[in-house]
């Protein structure tokens, strides 16, 4: 098994939630996706739709995001993205307020010296951020 894989259904035990099938091709989709997933191309993949239903999925979803394994992106009013949060690996993302498209941003992160910054002088642990800027892609422009 992939460590990063062995890693996060570590994390997710540690994190209460039991240790399945349907979690493992989860985490799996979501580590091995290109771009955040929304719930739709989760539960219709390959690997997960013969494994559970799209309720299931949502439930997997909702309970890594609470944990802070996961994290939920986009627009409110529209359909949500899921991309799984690997310690050491950090994304900030683009999302179009005109078709709710998203993309990460293929740039060096402005905020990482901030937050060494905040760290350092106010002692805070396990110290994070998400960044998401929101705008009109040039298809809807």
């Amino acid at each position: 098994m992939n460590p990063i894989i062995q890693e996060t259904v570590e994390r997710c035990r540690k994190a209460g939630l039991r240790r399945t099938k349907a979690l493992e091709e989860l985490i799996r989709t979501l580590l091995e996706s290109a771009r955040p997933m929304t719930l739709a191309e989760l539960a219709g993949s390959e690997r997960l739709a013969d494994q559970c239903d799209k309720a299931t999925v949502f439930r997997l979803l909702q309970r890594l995001t609470e944990h802070g394994i996961a994290r939920r992106l986009g627009l409110h009013e529209r359909a949500a993205y899921f991309t799984l949060l690997v310690p050491g690996r950090h994304s900030d993302y683009l999302i179009c307020t005109g078709c709710g498209s998203i993309e990460a941003i293929k740039a060096p992160c402005p905020v990482h010296e901030l937050e060494d910054e905040i760290r350092e002088k106010t002692g805070f642990r396990n110290l994070y951020h998400e960044l998401e800027f929101f705008g009109v892609c040039p298809k809807c422009a």
